[in-house]
């Protein structure tokens, strides 16, 4: 893959949620991720999270397989893996063993709660971690929280902070800095995503309610309504000279409540309204489905989906002006490149041919 990070070795222990979405960022932008996949992982064809990435599938309960991390580790720039703590340690390939072995080794490791902690053996999901973190209170009506499914844990708070994290102690290590173990917890991540609401909340600029603030629906001019249809548009009218276009579109008073706004809005279909304010600075966009947000001319115009093996899925961000980035690869067949990796490690074919037989190479 071409990329700002071609040249980086990044081993990948296969898992869910937030650690396939970090190796999903650092093999789109160019690193050599390698997958190690185990039985019984779930998982679905053509996985956009796993795209772009070679593919060895191991069983680990064999020290086997254990030894063929350990070389895969001390030959690569870094390790992900979003396992419960401990569970590497008693593989025998926790980071104070890889590291000792490899002392420019980068060692992510991703979970719910972090790898300390009175929670930290504790089992949990996203929407638990968001819990903790105070934002998920914000979420939602004023009748209840909304998990807003599980991008603010897993992805925002949790793989895309892993990214960060490996980045970062990457670039330490290209200083002259030793290798170093990235803890990456989404409950971490998901509070630090609320920044800016605990400085206004601080500031006494944010009301610790749902549909009370400036951002979440608590003013007429940033929210969403319903059209005639049943279709929604999205409203974001901030600043004087933006509610200003608005109203005029609408052909309202300015500081028109959110009544006044919702009876006129549900005179026309969403569509209608897109059109009617084309070109103007009111700040209105149709909410999309699923289906309609890839096909839409913005994104379309800007290559913002892709369709790899006939699968729309976004495409790698962000863009660089002097470094290409390759299209994406559609996900390997699970373990698919294990006889090129082992070669690459200095196995012999007799080698992996045991290796296969005694079920170590799957």
């Amino acid at each position: 893959m071409a990329g700002p990070l071609k040249g980086v070795r990044i081993v990948e222990l296969g898992g869910i949620g937030p650690a396939p979405f970090a190796a999903m960022m650092l093999a789109d932008h160019g690193a050599d991720v390698i997958r190690v996949e185990r039985a019984g992982m779930i998982g679905f064809e053509n996985d956009p999270l796993r795209r772009s990435r070679r593919s060895i599938s191991l069983d680990l309960k064999q020290p086997g397989g254990c030894e063929i991390v350990r070389r895969l580790a001390a030959k690569s720039d870094g390790l992900i893996e979003g396992y419960r703590p401990g569970v590497m340690e008693r593989l025998g390939l926790g980071p104070d063993e890889l590291l000792r072995t490899n002392l420019k080794l980068v060692y992510g490791r991703v979970t719910g709660w972090g790898q300390t902690g009175p929670l930290a053996q504790t089992a949990g999901h996203d929407i638990n971690y968001i819990a903790l973190s105070g934002l998920l209170h914000g979420i939602g009506p004023q009748e209840r929280p909304v998990p807003p499914i599980n991008y603010l844990g897993d992805y925002a708070g949790g793989g895309m902070m892993l990214a960060f994290g490996m980045v970062s102690a990457l670039l330490a290590v290209k200083g002259g800095a030793d290798g170093q173990v990235v803890d990456a917890a989404m409950s971490d991540g998901a509070a630090l995503i609320g920044a800016m609401t605990y400085g206004l909340l601080a500031a006494g600029l944010w009301k610790d309610e749902r549909e009370a603030n400036l951002l979440d629906g608590g003013t007429a001019t940033y929210g969403i309504y319903r059209c005639s249809d049943g279709k929604f548009l999205a409203i974001g009218a901030i600043e004087p000279q933006f509610q200003h276009a608005l109203f005029k579109g609408l052909a309202l008073n300015p500081g028109a409540t959110r009544e006044e706004i919702s009876t006129v809005i549900k005179s026309r279909t969403r569509d209608a309204w897109v059109n009617h304010f084309a070109g103007t600075d009111a700040c209105v966009a149709p909410v999309l489905d699923l289906g309609e947000a890839p096909v839409h001319p913005h994104n379309i115009a800007r290559r913002t989906f892709l369709d790899v093996d006939g699968v729309f899925q976004p495409a790698p961000a962000p863009r660089y002006s002097a470094t290409q980035i390759d299209r994406p690869d559609p996900p390997r067949s699970e373990g698919q490149d294990g006889d090129v990796i082992l070669g690459e490690l200095g196995y012999s074919g007799d080698e992996i041919a045991r290796l296969r037989t005694e079920g170590v190479l799957l």
